[in-house]
């Protein structure tokens, strides 16, 4: 599991900090893996909209969640069904 913030590397290593978060969270501030995951600005805020996406083991996209507010995100229990 990876997290990706559309935020420069400082802030994102302030937030895992904080957090406590034991994986990667990776910046994204030039919002290309946003842009091209589909989920740059569509809440109109020049964020990356809140999603999930379970990548496959042949890198396809197994199943994805994209929130339609900021905090709109799926439950952990569901995104685990899909993880293969």
């Amino acid at each position: 599991m990876i997290a990706l913030a559309v935020a420069p590397i400082s802030a994102v290593e302030g937030v895992q900090k904080s957090t406590g978060a034991t994986y990667p969270l990776l910046a994204d501030p030039g919002h290309q893996v946003a842009e091209a995951y589909g989920v740059y600005n569509l809440l109109g805020d020049n964020l990356a909209a809140p999603s999930v996406f379970v990548i496959g083991e042949d890198g396809s996209i197994v199943w994805h969640y994209v929130g339609h507010k900021a905090s709109d995100r799926p439950a952990i229990q569901r995104i685990l069904e899909y993880v293969p």
